[in-house]
C-alpha cells in the first residue's frame, strides 16, 4: 500500500502534467517565524494523476490525497475548494505609476519589501499591494511563482483583514523597467480591481473604465484612467497626503 499525505492544499504552479502545491496549515504562520519556511516549503507533485478529471488552475484550493511512490508524489482524490486564482506576468510595460512611486519610496527608505493598501473610487479597499526588490541576480518572480518565496502569508493577511476566505485574484507583476517585484491580492476574484489588472496588462480580458489605486502605506494617491484602445494605462497623477 502507497504511503498517502492528506491534506488542503493551494496550487501554485502548473506545468503541463506537473503541479505544485503549497500545503495551507490549520493556522496562518506568520512569514517571519522561522517555521514558516517549511510551512509552506513547496511540493511538487509529478506522479500519476489519473484522480484529476479536469485542469487545476494556479491559485485554487483544494482537498487533496497524494499517493507516493517513491520520491514522487501523485493525486489520487482531489476535491477542489475555492477557485482562486494566480496570474504571472513579465516584462510588463506601463506598470501603474503609484507602484512606481512607491517603489521609489521603498528604495529611499533603504527598504527591500513594502506593502500598502489599493482603494476604489469610492474610498473603498480593494486590494493589498506588496513590493519585493528583484536585484540582478535574483529571480524574485520565479521564488514567488513556484512558492519558494511564499505568498500564503500574504493572502492569509487579506483574509483575516475581511473575516472571510472568498475567492482572490493574485497578480505577480514584475516591470520591465524597474528592480522588483508587485504581488497585489485583489479582494474579489471577478471584481474592477482583477478585471482591470488583466484587463490592462493583457492577463485573460476584462472591461473597466476607472481605477482609483490609493497607496496609504507610501503615502501615495494614484488615479489610473482606463479606456484606451490598446489597453494601456494613461492619465496617472500622484499627490501627496496634505497637498
Amino acid at each position: 500500500m502507497q504511503p498517502t499525505t492528506v491534506g488542503r492544499f493551494r496550487v501554485q504552479r502548473r506545468e503541463d502534467d506537473v503541479f505544485t502545491l503549497v500545503e495551507i496549515p490549520d493556522e496562518p504562520i506568520d512569514p517571519d517565524d522561522p517555521a514558516a519556511a517549511d510551512a509552506y516549503a513547496p511540493l511538487r507533485v509529478d506522479g500519476d494523476h489519473s484522480a484529476v478529471a479536469d485542469p487545476l488552475e494556479p491559485g485554487w484550493i483544494v482537498d487533496a490525497t497524494l499517493a507516493w511512490s517513491g520520491q514522487k508524489a501523485g493525486i489520487e482524490e482531489i476535491e477542489v475548494v475555492r477557485e482562486s486564482r494566480i496570474h504571472v506576468a513579465d516584462e510588463v510595460t506601463g506598470m501603474f505609476e503609484a507602484a512606481r512611486e512607491a517603489w521609489r519610496n521603498a528604495r529611499a527608505a533603504g527598504d527591500a519589501v513594502m506593502s500598502t493598501t489599493t482603494r476604489g473610487r469610492d474610498g473603498s479597499p480593494n486590494g493589498a499591494l506588496y513590493l519585493f526588490a528583484d536585484p540582478p541576480g535574483r529571480d524574485t518572480l520565479s521564488a514567488l511563482a513556484d512558492g519558494s518565496l511564499p505568498i500564503e502569508p500574504l493572502i492569509a493577511r487579506v483574509n483575516a483583514r475581511l473575516e472571510d476566505d472568498d475567492p482572490r485574484a493574485v497578480f505577480l507583476l514584475r516591470p520591465d523597467s524597474d528592480e522588483y517585484v508587485a504581488v497585489l491580492v485583489a479582494f474579489q476574484r471577478d471584481g474592477i480591481l482583477a478585471r482591470t489588472v488583466r484587463d490592462t496588462y493583457d492577463i485573460g480580458s476584462a472591461l473597466a473604465d476607472r481605477l482609483d489605486l490609493v497607496e496609504e502605506g507610501a503615502g501615495v494617491y494614484a488615479s489610473i484612467e482606463e479606456g484606451t484602445t490598446d489597453g494601456s494605462v494613461d492619465d496617472v497623477s500622484t499627490d501627496r497626503p496634505g497637498n
